[in-house]
């Protein structure tokens, strides 16, 4: 039986004029230099300069003044150099944080891999009608990827009323890296019952106070030096990451709209980018939802799996992964608890889909392979589309295929409601193919999608086009299932 997909709209175009503000920093004796030069600038100059830069660069800001303050704080160790930070007038400061500021269109080149779920806000809204939020993989200047969002409306018919993004664009307005103290952090190695002489050969390294970041380079550090470490140091080695299992915590203005929040690259391990969010609405055991996403963190060598929770979309807290298996991209995180344990979907060979269980949500070590490549659609590689949506007959998964030419489908299988690892059905055939106004793009011959929406009886689809745009398509969710189970 052919399934009717039918393409929706509306498309959703990447914006050039989308900005954010972001720290510039040279090279540090350029820097001095620059700040020097600034040093020896007459007040009225100062002013003479500043006064343009703020009328033209005022409009894009809720606050171009508290940007450049904040990066001439970033700098203020080098003014401190010169002697005279205390002699400076706050005009003097503001254009010293301007020349160290930098504009970033941070969907320039791309706007695309969509995932959709509930908005927490279902006020205001006709019978029928339900408010989705769609994140979506935003790539500018150097191939770095952010993290953006839309609002959208469903409405009792389908049709998807996209909200009209707003001027302003803003990154988190504070930034939280959670703090280890080494006392406490030995005290719980020796609970766990590793030796002092493993331990220390990372912990020698960092100081008494310390962040993940830290901790991490010098386990990278070490780990790049495989060669050289006993067997017992290197499990050593992955028990005090895993016991890291910190967060960053990052806000946003109350007054920001959805669509300005930017979730850009944080942590100098993920300064090439954050790719690919599949979000999903999860609901924990004492009934209370909240949002996770998994992404794939990425610093130009190393692919860090991580999580992000909400539960507004104003605060998300951002967890490192860890385990055997929190490797590669595309792990995919079911809506609930499976017989008491997290379930997840991962493709940790590169190209096929595999299930994991765990007891906690940031540490897998548990895999089964759930499904190979079989058609000649999907021969080159086997991934997901997004977390399985439950329906009364099973999970239903989206599945991408990459076929000759790495041209990229999508598909659809059914798996068992108590035990995920049974495939009920798998679709013969292609769901969703790119057509010829789709195939070309950033990356040609792409559709793409990091999450589904069911709504009065159908599947929502968001997905990208040649990882350029992305759109919307819908399928009958009951014609879909009987495909699936006929």
């Amino acid at each position: 039986m052919q399934l009717n997909v039918i393409r929706k709209g509306p498309a959703i175009y990447p914006d050039s004029n989308r900005v954010i503000a972001r720290y510039f920093f040279p090279a540090e004796e350029r820097a001095a230099r620059l700040i020097s030069q600034v040093m020896s600038m007459s007040e009225e100059q100062v002013h003479a300069t500043l006064h343009p830069i703020l009328r033209e660069f005022s409009n894009k800001y809720r606050s171009v003044t508290a940007i450049y303050k904040k990066n001439y704080n970033n700098v203020k160790h080098l003014v401190k150099k010169l002697k005279q930070e205390g002699s400076l007038s706050e005009w003097r400061k503001l254009l010293i944080g301007a020349y160290f500021t930098m504009e970033y269109a941070v969907e320039s080149a791309a706007l695309f891999n969509p995932s959709i779920v509930e908005d927490p806000d279902q006020s205001g809204l006709q019978q029928g009608q339900v408010r989705v939020i769609v994140s979506l993989r935003a790539t500018g200047e150097g191939h770095i990827s952010s993290l953006v969002f839309r609002r959208a409306v469903i409405t009792e018919n389908n049709e998807i009323l996209l909200q009209r993004p707003g001027a302003h664009v803003a990154e988190a307005a504070v930034i939280k890296n959670h703090i280890y103290h080494k006392e406490t952090f030995v005290s719980k190695l020796n609970e766990m019952g590793i030796a002092p002489e493993f331990y220390e050969l990372v912990l020698s390294q960092l100081p008494a106070e310390f962040i993940y970041d830290q901790i991490r380079e010098v386990v990278k550090a070490m780990q790049e030096r495989e060669g050289c470490l006993l067997l017992e140091q290197k499990k050593a080695i992955e028990e005090i990451l895993w016991l890291a299992d910190s967060y960053t915590e990052i806000k946003f203005s109350l007054d920001t709209d959805l669509a300005e929040r930017v979730i850009f690259p944080i942590s100098k391990f993920e300064r090439n980018g954050i790719e690919d969010a599949r979000f999903v609405r999860f609901k924990k055991d004492t009934g209370e939802t909240v949002y996770y996403g998994t992404y794939t963190a990425y610093d130009g060598y190393t692919i860090l799996p991580k999580l992000i929770e909400t539960k507004d979309f104003y605060t998300f807290k951002i967890f490192p992964l860890h385990g055997s298996n929190a490797i590669g991209k595309n792990m995919a995180l079911f809506p609930r608890k499976i017989n008491g344990r997290y379930a997840m979907i991962s493709r940790i060979d590169g190209f096929r889909n595999y299930l994991m269980y765990s007891d906690s949500l940031n540490r897998w070590e548990y895999a089964r392979l759930l499904q190979e490549p079989v058609y000649p659609w999907e021969l080159v590689q086997l991934g997901n589309g997004g977390s399985p949506v439950e329906t009364p007959r099973g999970w239903l998964m989206i599945t991408h295929g990459v076929g000759p030419v790495r041209k990229y489908c999508l598909s659809a299988c059914l798996l068992d409601l108590e035990d995920p690892g049974k495939i009920i059905g798998r679709l013969k055939e292609p769901l969703l193919l790119p057509f010829e106004q789709e195939s070309a793009g950033y990356v040609p011959n792409v559709v793409y999608t990091c999450g589904v929406f069911v709504h009065n009886g159908m599947l929502i689809i968001p997905y990208s086009m040649s990882d350029y745009a992305s759109s919307f398509a819908t399928v009958d969710l009951n014609a879909l299932l009987d495909e699936l189970t006929g």
